[in-house]
């Protein structure tokens, strides 16, 4: 009788756990389900081309002969200082600066990038409004840090790479990301535009993934009836490769296409590459490290000039913090640079050896002639 009445509880013993269980797949299924379908209503759509509004100023048209100063520099969204590792590039970090640490860095950055004294700036990962960044407008505090008695001193263009409402991995989660290119000008700028690259991502990896474009800008060249054209970019970083391919054939043809008009045409940023002009193994890859694509230079023709100062290393990985770290057995990469029309004088292109103490990336800096 003991037995039978043991057999029933443990019956009924499991039924509980059976119905625990399966309520609570039922409930994961069903968040999964809510998290997808809230991603999906709210997916930033952009168009192919969009004309973004730009603050056109009191400045100097550029003329042929001038030398112009255009500066590239990946701002890291102001939380990626030398104390900051990554989750996806091995380290853990997520959240990894707090607001004091954010403003410090956007300081250092807006204070180097004022002493290099640019006529033009390509900021990338700059946050308009991020749980990451702790909702620090930092469109506007790049705006506002580069005013001179209440006048500004560059015009400037915004465009978004990454607009989700919610980023729900890892944990704790990234959350709410609106993050972008931004291009500030000291010279006058008649418009800018933000022309959509290919996404390699498909539903549903692409709900919660970057959307990334070119900010393209344009400056008449005075007396010329030419343009110098400007182009900010960040390509993709954990793509399979071909992401990167196919964004880079969308920037080749469309500068092409400038060209063929005899306008002049810069394009820089982070290409998330290593151009094949750079000596292979100027900073050998080690085991389990995140490893950028090689951009082949033969893709864009005749024409076109590459710049990637290897020098010094454009960037340095997140696998670990870099403060307090062994320098000399550090990953570091060359990643920043710039393409440039043969119609420009390249005078120099360096990268500044700041030591990535308010981003993972280091400054690069182009000085050229339009001839």
């Amino acid at each position: 009788m003991n037995n039978k009445n043991n057999d029933k509880k443990y019956s009924a013993g499991k039924k509980k756990i059976f119905r625990f269980l399966l309520s609570t797949v039922l409930l994961i299924v069903l968040l999964i389900a809510a998290i997808l379908e809230y991603l999906t209503l709210t997916e930033y759509r952009p168009g192919p081309n969009e004309m973004i509004a730009v603050d056109h100023g009191n400045w100097d048209l550029p003329v042929e002969g001038d030398t112009l100063k255009v500066l590239t520099w990946n701002c890291g969204y102001g939380a990626l200082g030398d104390n900051a590792d990554f989750f996806m590039d091995g380290g853990r970090g997520v959240m990894t600066a707090d607001r004091e640490r954010v403003q410090s860095n956007l300081n250092g950055i807006m204070e180097a990038s004022a002493q290099m004294d640019p006529d033009v700036i390509l900021y990338q990962e700059v946050d308009a409004s991020a749980a990451r960044s702790h909702f620090i407008d930092e469109e506007i505090e790049m705006i506002n840090g580069f005013m001179d008695e209440e006048e500004l001193r560059y015009s400037s263009a915004y465009a978004d790479n990454l607009n989700v409402r919610f980023i729900p991995y890892p944990f704790p989660p990234i959350g709410n990301v609106k993050s972008g290119l931004m291009t500030m000008s000291g010279v006058f700028t008649e418009s800018a535009e933000r022309i959509q690259l290919p996404c390699p991502f498909k539903w549903p990896v692409r709900l919660a993934n970057f959307k990334r474009c070119l900010l393209l800008s344009r400056i008449p060249v005075k007396d010329s009836g030419r343009e110098l054209v400007i182009i900010n970019l960040h390509m993709d970083a954990y793509d399979d490769g071909e992401g990167k391919t196919e964004q880079t054939r969308a920037l080749s043809e469309i500068m092409k296409r400038e060209a063929g008009k005899g306008n002049y045409v810069i394009a820089g940023g982070d290409f998330n590459q290593t151009f094949d002009t750079v000596e292979a193994g100027v900073y050998p890859l080690q085991e389990g490290k995140w490893a950028p694509g090689r951009l082949e230079t033969a893709m864009f023709g005749e024409g076109w000039q590459f710049f990637m100062n290897s020098d010094v290393p454009s960037c340095r990985s997140l696998d670990q913090p870099y403060e307090g770290s062994d320098k000399e057995n550090f990953q570091y990469y060359a990643v920043d640079g710039f393409i440039v029309s043969d119609n420009i004088e390249v005078r120099s292109c360096e990268t500044e050896d700041l030591g990535f103490v308010c981003t993972d990336h280091n400054p690069v800096l182009l000085e050229c002639v339009l001839k």
